[in-house]
């Protein structure tokens, strides 16, 4: 295998998803592999319509730091309602970038479901790698009949088919019958190395959670109400790219919730390892229910107490979880944190690694190749 092209649902950036950790691991472990990134496109009306700075994307450029990856961001300048080639466009854009590359015959790989032009157009062997169920999540029904329309065609063209959940498989099967499992993990080395305490952590007991602050997966309501039962006793923190609008982000502020935003991947250890408690306040839905969240491994590994909501992962994880319903989830919370803080003496060296998920990747492409 020489040339790969992922169609990734997010940007390559400081805080590492699915894509990141195997993309990577993929590049160091073959040196003949080049791989070619696509971010979603920046959408400059939408930026200048929510009051944001528009971005106007760049063309295939070498990452700084990890050799034969470029990343490229197209721009979509239009609405769908105005422009209907929207898709097709940006599947030429991806084309044209790989082939100023030189990559003639890539590989393509495809996280987004929307993305599915890109391997009609392509004409190459298409991986799809399902991470999360879109098809059931909250989006404008003109968005959802997108997305299936994009699953359905690519989980009847794509060479092979890859999940992130027993769950992902179950709901697809009458679709596709040979979706390879392939669970998310941790860089377990990193997580079990004690770290020094961040120092934008306040003073007192933590309560933390470590993930994408979205509506799609947080329950917005409850980490308030978990943030002012602790009143006096912890405060709850939010350590990740904050996804909320101005108006609850600052009803979460008013609570008492310190939301510290993105981290950086290689600080995250010690976020966790200085917790006392760490959260799952997530929402129960269908959609959170088809992932395999990365928190569950980078959870387990730091070995501190953990409170969930019964979410797919964590319901049916042994201790040190406790599940909790979501009117009783704070009472939990308070229950957890210890009366003295211990740092961790329970990391487990034995959780999921990376590098067994990067091999079992490794085995579909060069099949495929």
């Amino acid at each position: 295998m020489t040339d790969l092209v992922v169609v990734s649902l997010e940007r390559w950036d400081e805080v590492w998803r699915r894509n990141q950790h195997l993309v990577a691991g993929l590049l160091e472990a073959d040196p003949a592999l080049r791989v070619l990134f696509v971010e979603p496109p920046d959408d400059p009306l939408h930026g200048l319509r929510s009051g944001s700075r528009p971005q106007f994307g760049h063309r295939a450029r070498p990452h700084s730091t990890i050799e034969r990856l470029h990343v490229f961001r197209p721009v979509k300048w239009l609405p769908r309602r105005v422009d209907r080639a929207v898709d097709d466009r940006f599947a030429r854009g991806v084309r044209r970038a790989a082939r100023k590359l030189g990559m003639l015959d890539p590989l393509v790989w495809i996280n987004d479901p929307a993305a599915a032009a890109v391997a009609r157009q392509s004409g190459r062997k298409t991986l799809y790698d399902i991470t999360d169920d879109w098809a059931v999540a909250d989006r404008p029904a003109v968005e959802r009949e997108r997305i299936v329309a994009g699953e359905r065609a690519l989980l009847a063209t794509a060479a092979a088919v890859t999940a992130c959940s027993a769950e992902i498989i179950r709901r697809k099967a009458a679709q596709r019958g040979d979706i390879t499992l392939i669970h998310n993990a941790v860089s377990v080395r990193q997580y079990v190395t004690a770290a020094a305490r961040p120092t934008d952590l306040p003073s007192g007991p933590i309560a933390l959670y470590v993930g994408t602050v979205h509506p799609d997966r947080v329950d917005i309501g409850l980490c308030i109400d978990t943030a002012r039962a602790l009143d006096g006793r912890g405060t709850v923190v939010l350590v990740g790219p904050n996804l909320l609008d101005k108006p609850t982000t600052r009803r979460l502020i008013a609570a008492g919730v310190v939301a510290l935003g993105a981290r950086p991947r290689e600080a995250i250890p010690g976020y966790l390892q200085h917790a006392d408690v760490l959260l799952v306040p997530h929402v129960v839905t269908p959609f959170t229910d088809s992932l395999d969240p990365i928190k569950l491994y980078e959870y387990q590994a730091v070995g501190r107490p953990v409170v969930s909501t019964p979410v797919a992962g964590f319901r049916d994880a042994a201790a040190p979880v406790t599940v909790a319903a979501r009117v009783d989830f704070a009472s939990a919370v308070n229950a957890a944190i210890p009366a003295t803080h211990r740092f961790p003496q329970d990391a487990d060296a034995g959780s999921a690694d990376w590098s067994q998920r990067i091999a079992q990747m490794q085995n579909i492409l060069t099949r495929l190749a």
